[in-house]
């Protein structure tokens, strides 16, 4: 037991440590200096973000668009509609 007390001890001693380090602390955008490098550089990174994901869930939609339209011109009947043998 008295290993295990030594051994939590340690690590609580090791994350003040990490949780104090001035390497930790909040970026200069957090700060206030949103006119700052970093902080432009952080904004331009979040926007890219932004349009990357949005690029894609407009890919994901864009394809189910596709399969419900060729399906249809293919006059096969969709799960779930009206005409389906298995809706009833």
């Amino acid at each position: 037991m008295k290993n295990v007390s030594g051994l939590v001890t340690a690590a609580m001693a090791g994350v003040l440590m990490v949780v104090n380090s001035p390497s930790a602390h909040a970026c200069a955008a957090c700060f206030g200096q949103s006119d700052s490098a970093m902080a432009k550089g952080l904004n331009a990174g979040i926007f890219a973000l932004l349009v990357f994901v949005l690029g894609l869930w407009i890919a994901f939609g864009s394809f189910f668009v596709f399969i419900v339209r060729r399906a249809r011109r293919a006059s096969d009947v969709l799960p779930g509609d009206q005409d389906d043998p298995q809706h009833n």
